[in-house]
C-alpha cells in the first residue's frame, strides 16, 4: 500500500548563501513504510555530498551554495511504487 497524499509536502525555502537549509517532507502512509529520497531539478540527490543529509524525510543542507538553488521534489517509495511530492523551490541569495 502507498497512499497518494503526503502528510507534509516540502515548502519553498529562502536562505542566504552559507546558511543551513532544511526541506521538510513527511511521506504518505504506506505498508511497508515508504523510504524518502529527493530529486533536485529532476535528478536524484546523492547523499555522498557531505553537506547534504537526509534524515527522517528531511533534506538538510549544512552550508548552502548558490548551486544548491533549484526545484526539489520529495520522493516516497516502497515495493508498491513511488510518489512524488509537489515541487518546492530552494532560493539561495
Amino acid at each position: 500500500v502507498l497512499r497518494d497524499d503526503f502528510r507534509q509536502p516540502p515548502g519553498d525555502v529562502v536562505v542566504a548563501a552559507g546558511e543551513p537549509a532544511v526541506l521538510e517532507c513527511v511521506p504518505p502512509r504506506g505498508h511497508p513504510e515508504p523510504s524518502v529520497s529527493w530529486k533536485k531539478n529532476g535528478v536524484r540527490v546523492s547523499d555522498r555530498d557531505e553537506r547534504l543529509t537526509i534524515r527522517g524525510g528531511k533534506l538538510m543542507v549544512a552550508s548552502t551554495h548558490k548551486s544548491d538553488a533549484g526545484v526539489y521534489v520529495c520522493v516516497a517509495s516502497n515495493v508498491v511504487g513511488e510518489r512524488d511530492s509537489e515541487p518546492a523551490e530552494l532560493v539561495v541569495f
